[in-house]
């Protein structure tokens, strides 16, 4: 396939316009980009679409390797250049490889116990950042899911594939209603753990963690109102002793996962 030089092209007037969300909405596709995050999109045996690659800038063997691996496999990969390649990403120096991906977006009714021992929802978060942070922790401690709740946040902008590092590609993540989520956690008798700067047990002194389980966050600025409160069966708060009245919203629920790992959340 020869290597595209005009930036008009149908295909990369596409990842262009992937960058908002009304086009992400529309499609149902979004833009991953980075060896790494192709890379495990790839493993994870994500619908990737096609690939995008520029020649001059993806020295990595590896990254050739993956990209001649999936032209052999019958997947479109287009070629470009580096000034063109410029006009997609989002990096100050890219790679020189994306992928586009379709969306796979997740419905409460597919998750239960059998498939979600333990995760995290996180009611009206605002940044995609953390979004995609959170899903890398997750990940990383081995749950299996992230709910989005009441939440206008779109776990497929830029800022949070990047930030999950490709750990999107291997967590559920579902969107919801409060009410719902709460009728769901009711009927799969989930433990709902929540996080509060005015919760009634410090996490040192919690002495395990119960499966099925959710921990259960609130938003950047407002947390848990005292309606979503009262669903927990236990509410926690992390120690304040300096300035800083609260944490990161990333920060919190990765402190908090690892203390459910440790004592138990993990089933």
């Amino acid at each position: 396939m020869p290597t595209i030089t005009g930036k008009s092209n149908a295909k990369l007037k596409e990842v262009r316009a992937l960058k908002q969300r009304k086009a992400r909405a529309e499609t149902g596709l979004f833009v991953v980009e980075g060896i790494r995050h192709v890379a495990e999109a790839v493993e994870a045996g994500a619908p990737v679409e096609y690939l995008v690659y520029c020649p001059d800038t993806l020295t990595s063997p590896f990254g050739r390797e993956l990209v001649q691996k999936q032209r052999e496999r019958g997947l479109p990969v287009h070629a470009t250049t580096p000034q063109v390649f410029e006009t997609l990403s989002e990096r100050e120096n890219p790679t020189g490889l994306l992928a586009v991906v379709r969306q796979q977006r997740r419905a409460l009714a597919d998750l239960s116990p059998a498939n979600l021992v333990w995760g995290v929802a996180v009611v009206a978060p605002q940044d995609p950042g953390n979004i995609g942070a959170i899903v890398r922790t997750v990940d990383a401690v081995g749950a299996q899911g992230l709910l989005l709740l009441d939440s206008g946040v779109d776990p497929y902008h830029p800022s949070a594939v990047r930030a999950s590092l490709g750990s999107l590609f291997w967590v559920p993540v579902a969107a919801a209603s409060f009410k719902d989520f709460v009728a769901w956690a009711q009927t799969h008798a989930y433990h709902v753990y929540g996080s509060s700067a005015h919760g009634a047990v410090p996490v040192k002194d919690v002495p395990s963690y119960q499966t099925p389980g959710i921990l259960l966050l609130g938003s950047e600025r407002e947390g848990l109102s005292p309606e979503q409160l009262a669903v927990c069966e236990q509410v926690v708060k992390l120690p304040m002793r300096g300035k800083a009245t609260s944490l990161n919203l990333a920060v919190a629920a990765g402190v908090l996962l690892y203390d459910m790992l440790a004592k138990g959340g993990a089933g």
